[in-house]
């Protein structure tokens, strides 16, 4: 019986590293950074899935910006490429330095960083164009990286020490230089090469049959990246496109379970069939799945049929194809993940600690800057006597714990009157002067997100020989609209005695 437990043991032990070790990098001796990362990956399959956005090579961060203004909140998984077009284009390939200072960057303010390759044909060199130039001769060297090449072409390209396989290898080792410097940095990259590899829109793609096919070409880069160069931060994202014609099923360009990490698909036109989620899932042997890149994000009722998948990516130039109520609706979701939720921060600490850097830290404090024009119609407030009351504009100016605001009312007599306010954000009393000149304490709070913040006024009047009488009044200060409306709900105590009187006072952004 004592052996028995024994081997039982050792079963349950071996079952177990089994299952761990499937959670480790493809890549061996990979780096402690890439290991915690994979990790927080296959600990929010199936829970959470992060929003991400693609940025152009000339671009930097100009999209991920844009898609956080947009949205109202910031997609965390950063995506870049590192392109292949001339000076000045959007696809620039010269941009490549500054896409990996970039990277280093983004990765250290907390972003996940996903690299693809819109790799140029060896039979050519950069620059060149995305499409084939229409009437080019075709018999001169492709200059594009959709363009085809033959399949004696295809064969040199993976048969060593052909004119061609020598052109990919100095091709890909420049890559690899660039991928160096990330992992220097200490920067895991989820690398997504030869992406959409079932189509046959790209020199690299559609090839599965015999010796010579895309799965080979990417086994090959494997190799060169892994084995080779010894580089160590790389999670190898395989990526194809959907099953849309016979020969471009998944299986035909699978190069095996060895050789990746997560697996991925491309969707445009929100074709999110759940037969192509099925059959990542089926072919992916517990391994995560992902949006590699899409036109617009999965709505929460594909999320909840496919909730397998780990992030999305939406592609430069698309942010705006997803409206601002159906991104409400994905914000809205709590198993949609922005860089602001606290599911994200509190998820990635973990793995940031791996990296050398502390949880990400996010200002959840809203900021309340700019020209703010009262929105009547919106507002239960009202004035009289010939002014207007509350203010029909405030200029906020919000400078770290510092809160200035100048208050411009309406004067039917006379130029506006002009009223000036400085606040410590800090709780702190704020002494100044009130009405009729008497003696003024405000002090402003945070709530505990610092999304709101509350100002309580107490003003001290003295009429002759009686005694003061103390005025109270608070405010509460909320961003709505993405922060294109602000919301002050104003509380006050009279010298009546009748009790508190509540208003709203809304603004809009000018």
């Amino acid at each position: 019986m004592r052996i028995k437990g024994i081997a039982l043991g050792i079963l349950i032990f071996t079952l177990a590293s089994g299952i761990a070790y499937a959670q480790d990098p493809v890549t061996p001796n990979a780096s402690p950074e890439a290991r915690a990362l994979l990790k927080y990956l296959y600990g929010i399959s199936g829970k959470h899935i992060l929003a991400g956005q693609h940025n152009f090579p000339n671009s930097g961060s100009r999209n991920t910006d844009f898609a956080a203004g947009f949205i109202g909140k910031t997609p965390p998984v950063w995506s870049q490429d590192f392109g292949f077009a001339a000076e000045g284009d959007k696809d620039s390939y010269l941009a490549r330095p500054e896409i990996i200072k970039e990277a280093i960057r983004q990765h250290r303010n907390g972003y996940l960083i996903t690299l693809c390759w819109h790799a140029v044909p060896p039979t050519a060199v950069e620059p060149v164009t995305f499409q084939p130039v229409r009437g080019a001769d075709p018999a001169a060297p492709l200059a594009s990286v959709q363009g085809k090449l033959t399949d004696k072409q295809f064969r040199d390209i993976l048969t060593r020490r052909t004119d061609l396989y020598n052109q990919w290898i100095r091709q890909v080792d420049e890559i690899a230089g660039f991928l160096k410097q990330l992992s220097d940095a200490k920067v895991p990259v989820l690398w997504r090469p030869y992406h959409e590899m079932n189509g046959d829109w790209f020199w690299w793609g559609g090839r599965y049959q015999g010796k010579y096919t895309t799965a080979a070409l990417y086994r090959q880069m494997f190799d060169r990246l892994v084995n080779y160069h010894k580089l160590d931060n790389l999670i190898w994202v395989w990526s194809v496109d959907r099953p849309s014609q016979p020969g471009r099923e998944f299986v035909n360009y699978y190069p095996g379970n060895e050789f990746l990490d997560i697996l991925a698909i491309d969707i445009y036109g929100n074709d999110f069939n759940q037969s192509y989620y099925d059959g990542l899932q089926a072919l992916s042997k517990g391994k995560p799945v992902t949006l590699g890149e899409v036109g617009n994000p999965p709505s929460p009722q594909i999320i909840a049929q496919q909730p397998g998948w780990i992030w999305w990516v939406v592609w430069a130039g698309m942010a705006r194809g997803t409206s601002v109520a159906d991104y409400g609706k994905l914000m809205a979701d709590p198993r949609v993940v922005f860089m602001e939720d606290k599911t994200y921060t509190d998820g990635t600490a973990e793995y940031r600690r791996a990296c050398g850097f502390e949880p990400v830290r996010i200002d959840r404090a809203a900021n309340f800057t700019g020209e703010w024009r009262l929105n009547e119609a919106e507002s239960n407030a009202s004035g009289g006597q010939g002014r207007s009351v509350p203010p029909y504009k405030i200029v906020v100016k919000q400078d770290g714990e510092i809160l200035s605001v100048k208050s411009f009312s309406i004067v039917e007599w006379d130029d506006d009157d002009v009223t000036k306010m400085t606040l410590k954000l800090d709780g702190s009393d704020n002494k100044s002067t009130g009405f009729m000149n008497s003696p003024r304490v405000q002090n402003a709070n945070w709530s505990a997100e610092r999304d709101t913040l509350t100002i309580l006024s107490k003003v001290t009047m003295k009429f002759g020989e009686k005694p003061p009488v103390e005025m109270k009044s608070g405010e509460v200060w909320t961003l709505q609209k993405r922060g294109k409306k602000l919301h002050i709900v104003q509380t006050s105590e009279g010298m009546t005695g009748r009790g508190p009187v509540t208003t709203l006072v809304v603004y809009e952004k000018y």
